[in-house]
């Protein structure tokens, strides 16, 4: 009986763990860099399952090209809706300010002698779009990490 009873609590306790987990958020950014190169960003945000903290996967691309180069996120503790996002080889920087459903602020080149300002605002999607942008997000996140 007492074995009954423990196993029943530690499923409930399972269960309201997994229930204690947020869904993951998809946010579609579209507006421009150095005011004139149209650019979208592709943001999912999900609560890491160790920390609680959030987690970002991202990826963007100029719109007149066809490649998606992808983000590493960090969130500003100490200020709040600040963020650094670095791209992946390190080809760049930005430092953005999220406010309400924009961001803006800065891309900054690796030798620091280019600054271009980076303004995007939140689009919406369809749930078809969602998917497509998902799948790309993987197929990007395998080619830049796949042993």
């Amino acid at each position: 009986m007492k074995k009954t009873i423990l196993f029943f609590i530690i499923c409930f306790s399972f269960l309201n763990h997994l229930n204690a987990q947020t869904a993951p958020i998809f946010n579609l950014y579209k507006g421009t860099v150095d005011a004139k190169n149209p650019v979208t960003f592709y943001i999912k945000t999900e609560e890491n399952p160790c920390t609680a903290d959030l987690m970002y996967t991202a990826m963007y691309r100029y719109d007149k090209s066809g490649s998606w180069i992808q983000l590493n996120i960090t969130q500003n503790v100490k200020i709040e809706n600040q963020f650094v996002l670095v791209e992946h080889g390190f080809s760049g920087v930005m430092i953005l300010k999220k406010t309400g459903n924009t961001f803006t602020g800065l891309w900054i080149s690796p030798d620091t002698k280019k600054q271009l300002k980076i303004d995007v605002k939140e689009a919406s999607m369809t749930k078809k779009e969602i998917e497509k942008y998902e799948k790309t997000l993987e197929k990007v996140n395998y080619e830049n990490n796949d042993c």
